[in-house]
């Protein structure tokens, strides 16, 4: 099955989240067919967490996009580390989302 694009995947996320009552946003955007996609995490108590593109080992046959978490920690060190990964690969997307439930709405690998 075919991958949707970066820019589709993005808009369908922040859709989403707006649709249950979540305030999302995009902060950087990103290769519009295959920019790696990273979403930021804040809890709104002081903590971060980032997640980003799981290895392609761990894919599933549907062609979803999975995610692992990177790093928790606190909001400046999750910037930090945002900004490492943007130094490596310019063409990466960066979506934040709010959610003081700790809920990333990802499909996470395990």
């Amino acid at each position: 099955m075919a991958r949707l694009t970066s820019d589709f995947w993005v808009s369908a996320f922040l859709r989403q989240a707006a649709l249950d009552g979540l305030v999302a946003v995009l902060r950087r955007r990103g290769a519009k067919e295959a920019g790696a996609i990273f979403v930021k995490l804040d809890r709104l108590d002081g903590t971060a967490a980032l997640y980003g593109p799981a290895p392609q080992a761990l894919a599933d046959e549907t062609g979803r996009r999975r995610f692992q978490l990177i790093l928790q920690s606190d909001p400046a060190s999750v910037e930090e580390r945002v900004e490492k990964e943007r130094r490596f690969d310019p063409d990466l997307w960066l979506v934040e989302i709010e959610n003081r439930a700790g809920d990333p709405r990802l499909d996470l690998v395990d």
